[in-house]
């Protein structure tokens, strides 16, 4: 794990994007472009800090932790689904089946907790007892375990607010049939329970998380796509001090983005109008626990790619082109 010096040293080379080919849509953290053969995708997951549905800041070697940590957990689950990994020819980038994106964003909660407007603990504080269509009784304290782990999924938008949903408004609104809504909520459940009992074993908590999925054109065959498991999807807490802490009515020692969102609310912001700039200081440790949930979960230590990211990036990214429009004599095969 790189020292706070070292992270200070690398803030001005810090990854904020690259120039794709084809002009696509940037999303909140990956930039994205479809190879000729319009079955594959490439995304570059950037530096870019995404709260409250606003870019916040860069943070350095963030991309390159999510990138690797997804692709370390698609290997550890795709015995439960498959997933849209194929190749990973940097540290940054990663080239996946392209897919029919469900746009949903299936929200599995194992605690109530949290401080965005989506969160289970922000609506049961403000009075709310029947929130995505449960039922929750009085009495309820911030970040402590729910009685069973529930779904709770939200509409996915590229600009402004999630939309919360109920179970039945998923199928009443058509983002998924009943028969695949009832398979993405078994897979969701199953993939919280391996993500809980891995973290675990590596001295955390898996508090909840999010997972996306999509459809193969084709089959209509169910494939877990974007990312998996990492300190922007999901919560994680220590577990050795977390019973301690919730005896004290404090934060759970956390090693997420809830680092960010904590720092913002204790400065009366929630996500309107232009966010203040992150302060150094919270972009070091947010990079520092990043790359600390990197190495407690996979159990090796994190090696950083070089910076400045850009020319390595787009060095990859033409030789990816170039190859891509080379015949091939079979399908680019996933990595065992």
């Amino acid at each position: 794990m790189l020292t706070a010096e070292q992270i200070r040293a690398a803030l001005p080379h810090a990854l904020a994007g690259i120039d794709v080919p084809g002009g696509m849509p940037r999303g909140k953290v990956r930039d994205f472009f479809m190879l000729p053969d319009g079955r594959r995708r490439v995304l570059i997951t950037t530096d870019r800090l995404s709260a409250f549905d606003h870019n916040v800041g860069l943070v350095p070697y963030k991309g390159q932790v999510l990138n690797q940590l997804s692709t370390w957990w698609f290997g550890k689950t795709q015995d439960i689904v498959p997933n849209h990994f194929l190749a990973s020819p940097d540290p940054n980038i990663t080239i996946a089946r392209e897919t029919q994106a469900i746009l949903l964003e299936v929200v599995v909660r194992g605690y109530i907790t949290g401080t965005t407007s989506t969160s289970l603990w922000t609506r049961y504080e403000a009075g709310e007892r029947e929130i995505y269509g449960i039922r929750f009784p009085d009495g309820l304290h911030k970040n402590e375990p729910l009685h069973e782990t529930i779904i709770t999924p939200t509409t996915k938008t590229r600009d402004g607010h999630d939309e919360r949903l109920t179970n039945v408004e998923v199928v009443e609104r058509g983002f998924a049939t009943a028969e695949v809504w009832k398979k993405i909520q078994a897979t969701a459940l199953a993939l919280f329970e391996r993500g809980q009992e891995t973290a675990a074993a590596a001295g955390l908590i898996l508090v909840d998380t999010k997972y996306e999925f999509g459809l193969m054109p084709n089959s209509g065959d169910l494939v877990l796509i974007d990312e998996i498991h990492t300190p922007d999807s999901s919560r994680f807490w220590d577990a050795h001090t977390y019973p301690l802490r919730l005896e004290m009515g404090v934060e759970p020692d956390n090693f997420d983005k809830e680092l960010v969102r904590l720092w913002y609310v204790s400065r009366h912001y929630r996500g309107e109008g232009t966010p203040p700039p992150m302060s150094e200081a919270l972009i070091v440790a947010t990079s520092e626990r990043y790359q600390a949930v990197y190495e407690r979960l996979t159990g090796t230590p994190f090696e950083p790619a070089d910076y400045p990211a850009n020319d390595r990036i787009e060095a990859v990214l033409t030789r990816v082109e170039k190859e891509a429009a080379l015949p091939r004599t079979g399908p680019l095969q996933a990595k065992p």
